[in-house]
């Protein structure tokens, strides 16, 4: 049996059902029990028609269900519109699933998780282990995601914007166990892509391409991260490079500039030098001010200050640096690091120690603290 045709057809089974009238937590109940019947039956006797197949036997289930919940007995009428026999609909339904699980009533962590299991078709073991939670843990996120909009209808979903920003959120969580959210992400991107022309979606899609290109050279054998101006570039996949700059500048053709393009356009100038030396610098603050325009984000400030200091200098860096709040995450690293190149390995020690005491996850912290080791060692010879 396919998994992955199974997997692909999931999410358009399950709109239909919600089209249908289910509410989003029965229909989900519904298409998993047609798939476990489908994993029962299918390998004796494939379907001519699997999607028609799967639309048809969730809808029984479903109806099934209904019919012992007697809080739902009303909506036994909805029996004779059951699908007829014979190929469904050709109507990708998946882009509203998209918008549901987006829906600005759930936080971003619970459409993550809701995107995941409903849009990717990843079970509930496989996202727990892909956080690094317990399963039942993940269960009480999804099922508490799914109460939320089950009854909510497609006439209030949520925005693009909101989309592509809980995509985004699955992509920066990486991987870990036997899911790899970074790449799943990209599948799902992909799939968006393909449903909507929209700018912003393939000037996501691009960033993620871009900055995936440069995975395997990421971390050292020791896991150890290894800084974007030490990276082998050799490591880079050149393949997935060229395709992030090619479907970011048909975006950009559009101009209908986006954050996500933004973003892209500098993940391309990196990825685009042949050195780190040869990182066209200029045109990155460039990127950063219109970023900026549009976000008016002080996390963008703040790498906007680390371009600056490489095309104007660390002092010209530290001083757009000074007009930022030292709160802002990750400040005392960019500090360290403007400091440093201005000379200053005392003050540049200090604050690396203050970085790795922030740090948001062990290797960066590990990271941060061999760099003030580093400097105080040079120090003391």
């Amino acid at each position: 049996m396919d998994e992955a045709l199974v997997r692909s057809l999931t999410p358009g089974v399950l709109t239909i059902l919600v089209r249908r009238g289910a509410d989003f937590a029965a229909a989900e109940d519904a298409v998993q029990d047609a798939l476990i019947e489908a994993f029962r039956v299918w390998p004796a006797a494939p379907p001519r028609d699997p999607k028609g197949w799967l639309v048809t036997v969730a809808w029984r289930k479903f109806l099934d269900q209904a019919r012992a919940d007697s809080a739902r007995r009303r909506r036994e009428d909805l029996t004779e519109d059951e699908p007829p026999p014979g190929p469904a609909p050709g109507v990708d339904d998946t882009l509203q699933l998209y918008f549901l699980c987006a829906h600005p009533s759930l936080t971003p962590s619970s459409a993550v998780a809701l995107t995941l299991r409903a849009v990717g078709g990843l079970t509930t073991r496989q996202i727990a282990r892909a956080y690094l939670v317990p399963e039942a843990t993940m269960a009480q996120r999804i099922s508490r995601a799914k109460r939320t909009v089950s009854g909510v209808r497609f006439d209030r979903p949520g925005d693009v914007a909101t989309v592509l920003r809980v995509l985004y959120l699955v992509f920066n969580e990486g991987y870990s166990g036997d899911v790899d959210l970074a790449a799943e992400a990209i599948r799902l991107t992909r799939q968006l892509a393909a449903a909507i022309d929209h700018p912003e979606v393939a000037g996501l899609l691009a960033l993620m391409l871009l900055h995936h290109a440069r995975r395997a050279s990421r971390t050292g054998p020791d896991g150890s991260l290894v800084p974007l101006a030490e990276q082998d570039r050799g490591r880079w996949d050149t393949r997935m490079i060229a395709e992030g700059i090619g479907i970011l500048q048909a975006a950009l053709a559009r101009d209908r500039l986006g954050e996500f393009q933004a973003q892209a356009a500098v993940a391309a100038l990196h990825a685009d030098a042949p050195t780190a030396g040869e990182t066209d610098w200029v045109q990155i603050v460039e990127w950063y001010d219109e970023l900026a325009r549009l976000t008016d984000s002080p996390v963008v400030r703040l790498n906007r200050a680390v371009a600056i200091g490489e095309a104007d200098g660390p002092r010209a860096g530290l001083a757009a640096l000074a007009a930022l709040d030292d709160a802002l995450p990750r400040y005392a690293a960019v500090a360290a690091y403007l400091h440093e190149r201005d000379g200053d390995p005392e003050t540049a020690a200090r604050l690396y120690a203050e970085a790795a005491r922030k740090a948001p996850n062990l290797a960066e912290r590990d990271h941060l603290t061999r760099q003030a080791a580093r400097l105080n060692a040079g120090r003391r010879r």
